[in-house]
């Protein structure tokens, strides 16, 4: 299944797992000894970022290792870029025309 990006950073442990793997590759008991939650529960966090592309697995003898693969979102970079121009357009206006003298 070739899942959503902008569905998998939805979820906030699914970003921080990003971040966290984004300064180095961690095996998965080290991602999952970052939260609260259960390692089952990471397991399928790492999973939908497996399946969106942000993440691959990589082995390294009997450890499995996570990789950040973030090319993935340059398709958000994308999309928000055009809402980052057309509200900055938006807010060049309404500063100009509050500094216009009455």
């Amino acid at each position: 299944m070739n899942r959503d990006v902008f569905g998998a950073i939805a979820d906030p442990t699914r970003r921080e797992i990003i971040r966290l793997v984004s300064r180095q590759p961690l095996n998965l008991n080290a991602v999952a000894d970052h939260f609260p939650i259960s390692r089952p529960a990471i397991s399928k966090h790492i999973r939908i970022l497996t399946e969106c592309g942000l993440i691959t697995i990589r082995k390294q003898g009997r450890e499995r290792y996570c990789h950040p693969d973030l090319a993935s979102l340059r398709q958000v970079a994308e999309w928000t870029e055009q809402y980052r121009s057309f509200w900055n357009a938006k807010l060049d206006a309404l500063d100009e025309f509050l500094s216009k003298p009455e």
